[in-house]
């Protein structure tokens, strides 16, 4: 028999086919800010080998034996300081931006979000999106600069719920868009809306990208430069914009973790070494974030303020990441219809 004449079985499921998925993707969060959750997140996070390059050998019984063990309770002290009625800040902004984004794009496409790290995950997701009949998928990491650390195992993790899938959609993924025009014309207008809100002129602003080990530099690792191109444009705009004269700016990374060697200059010596050096007005932007988490509500916007301060610093804001606004969504919903070109 041929297979033109074979028939269908009267029990063969329903087969959904022919819609366009998008799905958002960030970093993670614990599903709670107590230390059980947080050390079940940091077990997935810290033994991912993109993110934590020692052989296993070595690094798996420091990690187990001593991090889970002590970072926990620290790390959840900080995520109870930013949580909120609707959970992780971090989630409920990546959700409400999906459900923006979704809104602009009309029902042809469904959108949806995951984390690398944590819930949903982007397995589930992509499980989720199949079942739905997107068998064309646009994955859309929320990382503007480049990282193998963060990037790349988005990549790592999609292509292992590939391997186990039988009918696999078609995939696209969203390249890094560090030095789109979209994005940091999207960033200086808000970041200038943000300062003229200020009851204060800035004397400094520091833009605070999370760090990285300079090893990911010597290795080869793009991160770097894309921030540095990043801060370099987007000073560019603002020194353009009034609210921003005689404004000095700062490159810096945040987030040191371990004894290795980091990028630097390190945000927190920064912070410290303005307020000694008499710096009174700062302000910190954190433009390689799509959402606030705990690198920002937190380490910047808290920790960093008691650092300027009790150095002799007197006014001191931390600046919104574009998270729901009006600017970033438009600036996202264009570098996602940019990549949907041909599918819709």
């Amino acid at each position: 028999m041929t297979w033109q004449k074979q028939r269908l079985p009267n029990d063969h499921p329903p087969v959904e086919s022919g819609a366009i998925g998008v799905l958002l993707v960030n970093l993670g969060t614990p599903d709670g800010p107590d230390p059980g959750s947080v050390r079940r997140y940091l077990k997935q996070f810290l033994s991912d080998r993109r993110v934590i390059e020692i052989p296993p050998i070595a690094w798996q019984p420091i990690l187990r034996g001593i991090i889970l063990n002590t970072r926990p309770q620290k790390s959840a002290k900080a995520y109870s300081k930013i949580w909120t009625d609707r959970g992780s800040p971090l989630a409920d902004i990546t959700a409400r931006q999906a459900e923006a984004i979704a809104g602009e794009m009309g029902q042809e496409i469904v959108v949806d979000y995951a984390m690398r790290y944590g819930q949903p995950s982007i397995e589930q997701r992509m499980t989720e999106l199949t079942a739905k009949g997107c068998d064309r998928i646009l994955i859309a990491p929320l990382y503007p600069q480049y990282c193998a650390a963060t990037t790349a195992t988005v990549f790592d993790e999609v292509a292992r719920v590939m391997a186990a899938m039988r009918w696999q959609p078609a995939l696209r993924f969203l390249p890094p868009y560090h030095d789109n025009p979209a994005y940091l014309d999207a960033l200086a207008g808000d970041l200038a809306r943000q300062v003229g809100s200020l009851e204060f002129a800035p004397e400094v602003m520091l833009l605070s990208f999370h760090g990285m080990p300079l090893r990911t530099l010597e290795r080869g690792d793009p991160y770097h430069c894309h921030c540095h191109k990043t801060a370099r444009l987007l000073r560019e705009r603002l020194a353009e914009n009034p609210e921003f004269a005689g404004v000095r700016f700062e490159t810096t990374f945040q987030s040191r973790f371990g004894p290795a060697q980091w990028l630097e200059p390190a945000t927190d010596d920064t912070l410290i070494a303005e307020g000694e050096k008499g710096t009174k007005r700062l302000v910190v932007a954190a433009p390689g974030f799509a959402a606030d988490c705990v690198e920002t509500l937190e380490e910047l916007a808290l920790e960093g303020r008691n650092e300027f301060l009790e150095a002799g610093g007197e006014q001191y804001a931390v600046l919104d990441c574009l998270n729901v606004s009006s600017g970033g969504i438009a600036m996202l919903e264009s570098l996602i219809r940019r990549e949907l070109s041909g599918w819709i």
